[in-house]
């Protein structure tokens, strides 16, 4: 018996203890959670209405305490990017998500979740390149980008082209009727992009073969007008076999070319990987000293491009377009579809 009463005794306090941490315990708040809104992390007090891909965001809300997830649409929000409270999760919408703009809010805690709509919109859409360069009306073209999601429009300047097929990164659409030349416009929720380059040319210097009345002057090399392959668009391209400094001259017979209407010259040009870094240079009308000069960063495809008279001396006419070698190194490059817009 003296056992029992001395084993009590020894407890007692631990006992006091116990119970006086349950007397202060707060019971567990077992509601299902609900979302009521979301900010911004600078704008705390008023609500948005849309937000983008990738952002940070702050939900609002009641019993948001130990949220296990937050899901954008069917995407979760990496774990080490989201805190709580019983009153808002932070958390970092993930990059990439299912839908252009539809993507609601899931909030789940161990006690229930709540779903809440709102718009999380793609960025703007991105255009990296299209093919063919230019066409005749009815041709389909193919659009390479990225944020194409729900496309609603294609324009050829302010003409709309019937859409064929689009995904997240390409689209095709068909020439519009009566189009020559333009520049792409793509359209979804999230705004307009216009392509860095236009479509068509306004004048042929080279496509297939010189146009009538132009003929091959070039220097420092070896050049084949007649090149099966690769070719940008048609049966037939340049091969340039450089010499250092050698170039591609293609000039014209009299009378000259007014260049009043056209804005520049266009080309495309295929290199191979020992042309990464270096140096090609353009000019008009044998006037080098006012050339533009471009530098080489992709190898093993087709680039494209266009430069304005206003870099060349704006010539007014033209008796010769010079593309040439500029870093002191033979080198074999292809070129294909000169002429102006």
């Amino acid at each position: 018996m003296k056992k029992l009463f001395k084993s009590i005794y020894l407890l007692l306090p631990v006992m006091i203890l116990l119970a006086a941490a349950c007397k202060k315990s707060k019971s567990v708040d077992a509601s299902a959670p609900k979302i009521t809104g979301v900010t911004s992390l600078t704008d705390r007090n008023n609500a948005l209405s849309a937000t983008d891909y990738g952002t940070w965001i702050m939900i609002k809300g009641q019993h948001l305490a130990g949220t296990q997830s937050v899901v954008f649409n069917t995407v979760a929000a990496a774990d080490s990017l989201i805190w709580s409270d019983d009153t808002s999760v932070t958390v970092k919408i993930p990059a990439v998500l299912p839908h252009p703009s539809e993507n609601p809010i899931t909030v789940t805690t161990p006690f229930g979740s709540d779903t809440y709509q709102f718009l999380i919109l793609q960025p703007a859409p991105v255009i990296y390149s299209f093919d063919p360069v230019g066409g005749q009306p009815d041709d389909e073209v193919t659009i390479k980008g990225d944020y194409f999601g729900g496309v609603t429009e294609v324009r050829f300047d302010n003409t709309p082209a019937q859409i064929l097929s689009s995904t997240k990164s390409e689209i095709r659409v068909k020439v519009p009727a009566g189009v020559q030349m333009g520049y792409i416009h793509v359209t979804t929720a999230s705004g307009t992009v216009k392509s860095g380059l236009i479509f068509g040319y306004a004048y042929m210097i080279y496509a297939d073969a010189p146009a009538a009345t132009w003929y091959n002057s070039s220097f420092g090399g070896t050049f084949a007008l007649n090149n099966s392959t690769p070719v940008r668009r048609g049966s037939n391209s340049v091969k340039c076999t450089w010499n250092a400094y050698g170039a591609f001259r293609i000039s014209k017979n009299a009378p000259t070319l007014s260049t009043a209407g056209y804005t520049g010259i266009k080309f495309s040009i295929y290199v191979g990987q020992n042309s990464i870094g270096k140096k090609v240079k353009v000019s008009a009308s044998g006037n080098e000293t006012l050339g533009y000069t471009l530098t080489i960063n992709e190898a093993d495809k087709w680039l494209d491009f266009q430069i304005p008279f206003t870099n060349l001396g704006n010539p007014a006419t033209l008796t010769n377009v010079i593309i040439k070698e500029f870093s002191n190194l033979a080198r074999e490059v292809y070129l294909d579809d000169i002429g102006l817009y």
